[in-house]
């Protein structure tokens, strides 16, 4: 025999029903409403917020070049910027209010080492060693980007940057003095930052350093080549970050128990219209500006316009 609901009762269980599947407001939203385990977390980049460019044994970086020739939207630099530097341990103080799992940050390769490759700057080694012990002090977990854009100037004037396989091998290097240096304590690595989106900026439409770029794809650049630059410098970006990943697994990972990884930036696209044209533009676009990283990463191939372009 059915149940049957006085009118009153079927009301408030339909309400109910309702409410349930109602969208909520961001700040109804509580930690339970998450899977266990889940990590809230803030993060940052060395250049955005450090500052002290010139101090304590930093060298550029091919952003400060960049900047302080005028080339940032509102003619700013990152001289100060946020002064984490010089306030770090505020600054973890208010992640602590916050209630931040943890901090991804990442280390300034012009500050670790001023010269590219060769003597560290014990300056630098002191504050990432204080902020790492700044971090975990509070229950924070430090998540660190090795490289995030900066590369010092000193390798872009040498020997071209990205656009040399030279690069990896300078990476590699850098890489092994962060895991050597702070993997004791650092148990989640990035090894590098968007590859997918710095060699777009700084070699196909010259928005970012070290602008170079060449029409129709970009102005204003003083030299480049947009149609196989880009190619290369992801090429080697990537080739950098399955050379640092080895390295951390072959030496550090048994013994410091961490992971490591890459960051992509996941641009999406979808057709304008459902005619079969604008589908396939939308899956070029979708390969262009991630599956010819995540391909290569997950499958070891590459996409085929891909190869052509980078071994032209």
């Amino acid at each position: 025999m059915p149940m049957i609901f006085p009118f009153p009762v079927a009301v408030a269980a339909a309400l109910f029903a309702a409410a349930a599947l109602a969208p909520r407001h961001a700040s109804a939203l509580t930690r339970h409403d998450f899977p266990e385990g889940f990590v809230f977390g803030a993060g940052t980049s060395a250049y955005q917020v450090e500052g002290a460019a010139a101090e304590d044994g930093r060298k550029p970086s091919i952003w400060d070049t960049f900047t302080h020739q005028g080339h940032s939207s509102d003619g700013s630099t990152a001289d100060v910027s946020a002064d984490q530097y010089h306030h770090y341990k505020e600054d973890v103080k208010l992640m602590h209010k916050m209630g931040l799992d943890a901090y991804r940050f990442s280390i300034s390769w012009p500050r670790l080492i001023p010269a590219g490759r060769g003597q560290i700057n014990p300056k630098g080694l002191e504050y990432y060693n204080n902020l790492i012990d700044e971090l975990i002090l509070h229950g924070i977990q430090p998540h660190v980007t090795i490289y995030h854009f900066d590369l010092p100037q000193v390798l872009q004037d040498e020997y071209g940057g990205l656009l040399s396989p030279r690069f990896i091998d300078d990476y590699t290097a850098y890489a092994n003095v962060c895991f050597k240096s702070f993997g004791d304590r650092v148990k989640h690595w990035v090894t590098v930052n968007e590859p997918n989106i710095e060699p777009i900026g700084g070699y196909d439409n010259g928005s970012q350093p070290p602008r170079r770029c060449s029409y129709p794809f970009g102005a204003d650049c003083a030299e480049g080549n947009s149609s196989t630059e880009p190619y290369m410098a992801a090429h080697h970006l990537l080739l950098a970050h399955a050379s640092a990943v080895s390295l951390y697994r072959e030496k550090y990972k048994a013994a410091q128990g961490g992971q490591i990884g890459i960051t992509l930036l996941g641009w999406w696209h979808e057709p304008a219209t459902d005619t079969p044209q604008d589908a396939a533009a939308a899956v070029r676009m979708n390969d262009f500006h991630i599956g010819w990283s995540v391909l290569l990463l997950s499958t070891g191939s590459c996409i085929r316009w891909y190869m052509e372009t980078t071994l032209r």
